[in-house]
């Protein structure tokens, strides 16, 4: 797993913009939702394509998360990739950006029949949780999913985001959640990323200009049950 420690320089500049060092004291359970973003065979499972070695390491992570948070009366979301519409609505990238072996790589490896687009089997994904498919790596991006009507349907504002890549689908996805009004955390323990730097410079961004960083037992600490909150 990534060792990721908040560099002083950061925590001086996100002190500076907001006045304390993390912007959620509490997470209100029955708002929040944890969303998991692509832990698919594609990117996790040992020997596919797209494979990240450190994804298979943030599972417990992503399970704990996602237990407490049910526990606690919030909602979990997996989202995964699909290749299904992505030559018609992401077609420069297929043709331009990736050779044409790598483009029917992934075309293949993301097809909603293959292996690769199933969740890790390892993870523990629940009938009453939410599954939403995206065809960019921004789940919010105009065009990309239905997630933003889903959680607003629900009076969601508030979103822990893990999986993998951090600083491709993960952090492009809590970026655009932010832009649309979302309070945005990152859970640091429940990102990977191809490699210790890339990880931290995505996290050290994102919270300099968008969110929270926190770790699962930072997150999980600061739930707030909804019949508590209700009590209260």
């Amino acid at each position: 797993m990534h060792r990721y420690v908040v560099p002083d320089s950061i925590k001086e500049r996100v002190i500076r913009r907001q006045g304390k060092f993390l912007s959620h004291d509490t997470i209100e359970a029955g708002r929040t939702a944890l969303v998991v973003v692509d832990m698919q065979n594609y990117f996790v499972a040992e020997g596919f394509p797209l494979e990240v070695p450190v994804a298979r390491d943030i599972v417990p992570n992503i399970n704990r998360m996602a237990k407490a948070l049910r526990a606690a009366g919030g909602t979990v979301v997996w989202i995964q990739t699909t290749s299904a519409r992505a030559l018609t609505t992401w077609g420069n990238f297929h043709a331009r950006m990736l050779t044409p072996e790598r483009s029917d790589t992934r075309l293949a490896g993301l097809d909603e029949k293959s292996e690769g687009y199933k969740l890790y089997p390892t993870l523990e994904a629940l009938p009453t949780d939410l599954r939403v498919k995206k065809d960019k790596y921004s789940a919010f991006i105009h065009g990309s999913s239905e997630l933003d009507a889903q959680l607003k349907s629900r009076g969601i504002d508030t979103l822990l985001i893990t999986g993998t890549v951090t600083n491709v689908c993960c952090e492009s996805t809590a970026r655009d959640a932010m832009m649309l009004d979302y309070r945005v955390i990152m859970v640091s323990d429940g990102n990977a990323s191809l490699s210790d730097e890339e990880h931290a410079a995505s996290l050290n961004n994102f919270l300099v200009f968008f969110g929270d960083v926190m770790t699962t037992d930072e997150a999980s600490t600061r739930l707030v049950p909804v019949l508590k909150r209700a009590v209260g």
